[in-house]
C-alpha cells in the first residue's frame, strides 16, 4: 500500500467516525426534546 492510498483510507475512516458521532449527536438531542416534551404535557 502506497502512502497515499494509506491516508486515503485513514480519512475514509476519520469521516465515517465523524459521521456516526454526529448521528449520536443529533439522536440525543432528539431524545431529550422528546423527553422534555411529553413532561411539559403531562403536568
Amino acid at each position: 500500500m502506497t502512502p497515499e492510498e494509506e491516508r486515503a483510507l485513514f480519512e475514509r475512516r476519520r469521516r465515517g467516525r465523524s459521521i456516526a458521532i454526529l448521528l449520536v449527536l443529533i439522536g440525543l438531542a432528539a431524545l431529550f426534546y422528546f423527553v422534555g416534551m411529553a413532561r411539559l404535557l403531562r403536568g
